[in-house]
């Protein structure tokens, strides 16, 4: 079978001195200088999908836009697609933690620095997405989100915001001498980035396949010491925000790719060597495939939303914080709080806040709608254990897609 050509530049490569910033063994004294790869600039660069590839990209977007309607019960999927996005993308990263971590960590708990770093993806992942929204997907954007990813880690926390002055590399251990990729020298990174930029800018290729191809030459990249995954994957999100492909939703990308992580990685590193149109096909489908879960998660959790309210059936502060969890499997006391006072103020309920709060709370969890998960006396979170099952039913399904499909497609 001959092997498919290459038609997007390929990297090159450029000899850097390099010494480590620590001592080491022998092996690490005598690494003297390393081996960058050099991105080529993409801001003008040609590609141009075959038949296959350009009907499978409107068929993602097609998906992806009847996720962002809303229709069939969808709607209140947006905000927990958030939440199930940044929890994949941290796995992707080997980072792991529950439901009851993930809002544990929302209320300052530290216990579990996966779900921390959990909550902070989310953060990142809505910042710049909101600013692509508003037509500002730009280096501000970008390394503002950076910073709300990073922000209070112990290590890189100082490099929050910032791109890299040093030398990075992704596996090899210790030296860069034998790290599976060496991205470019530091000096070479405000100038690519500035051309990933001028990229993003274009209006003539398609959103899926923009959202792709930038999220690779980020990652050739990797601008920053830490975060550049997760800061990557919602570069793909934003994107698609920019470029009006969705409006309200965000596409379960992550939860595919952390199905199929090992392709995922082969396919970074084969953009390298000029190959990019196999990517950007996995890449449709994980838009198409996920869309298309999402919206069937979305009617199932509008049954949840219909069971509730049978079980519930008490009206004002009841339905209040019954609509909450439309939005997400957790909700915190000060979220609680809000709305309740926001009830108020519109002559929904009546009553104070606090105790309204106490005796709401009390009958949502002896009805199981609400689960504890904090034992403090404020600043408390719940999870709903419903919709907690229908997310991770819907992560179930994706990397059941996902195994299907390979046995059915070879490499």
């Amino acid at each position: 079978m001959t092997r498919p050509r290459p038609h997007w530049p390929v990297h090159g490569t450029v000899v850097c001195p390099w010494r480590s910033a620590v001592r080491g063994d022998r092996t690490v004294r005598r690494t003297t200088t390393v081996t960058a790869s050099v991105p080529p600039r993409i801001a003008d660069a040609c590609w141009e999908p075959d038949p296959t590839t350009a009907a499978l990209l409107d068929r993602s977007l097609d998906a992806l836009r009847a996720l962002d309607d809303g229709d069939g019960g969808a709607a209140p999927l947006h905000r927990l697609l958030t939440r199930t996005e940044a929890v994949a993308t941290s796995r992707i990263e080997h980072e792991d933690a529950t439901a009851e971590d993930v809002a544990r960590a929302l209320v300052g708990v530290r216990a579990n620095t996966s779900a921390t770093a959990m909550v902070q993806a989310g953060d990142a992942l809505e910042r710049l997405v909101r600013a692509a929204g508003a037509g500002r997907l730009d280096e501000t954007a970008l390394l503002d989100a950076h910073r709300g990813l990073l922000r209070g880690d112990p290590v890189d926390g100082p490099y929050a915001g910032r791109y890299r002055t040093v030398q990075n590399w992704i596996g090899g251990g210790r030296t860069p001498g034998d790290a599976d990729h060496v991205p470019p020298p530091p000096g070479l990174v405000p100038a690519l980035m500035a051309d990933l930029f001028a990229f993003l800018e274009r209006d003539d290729l398609h959103p899926v396949a923009q959202a792709a191809i930038a999220h690779a030459q980020f990652e050739s990249i990797h601008p920053f010491t830490d975060g550049n995954g997760r800061t990557g994957r919602a570069l793909m999100a934003a994107v698609l925000r920019a470029r009006g492909a969705s409006q309200r939703a965000n596409p379960p990308v992550s939860t595919v790719l952390v199905a199929e992580r090992a392709r995922y990685f082969a396919h970074l590193a084969r953009y390298r060597d000029g190959f990019v149109d196999e990517w950007v096909r996995d890449v449709a489908i994980a838009v198409g495939a996920g869309s298309d879960e999402a919206l069937v998660t979305g009617l199932l959790l509008d049954e949840v939303a219909q069971d509730r309210a049978a079980t519930v059936c008490a009206p004002g502060p009841h339905a209040v914080l019954g609509r909450a969890l439309e939005q997400d499997a957790v909700l915190t006391e000060e979220h609680a709080e809000d709305l309740l006072r926001r009830a108020i103020r519109q002559g929904v309920v009546r009553g104070a806040v606090e105790p309204l709060l106490e005796t709401t709370i009390v009958d949502l969890c002896r009805a199981g709608v609400l689960r504890p998960v904090t034992t403090r006396r404020r600043r408390r979170a719940w999870i709903a254990p419903a919709v907690v099952v229908e997310l991770d039913a819907f992560t179930e399904r994706v990397r059941a897609g996902v195994e299907a499909r390979a046995h059915r497609v070879a490499w």
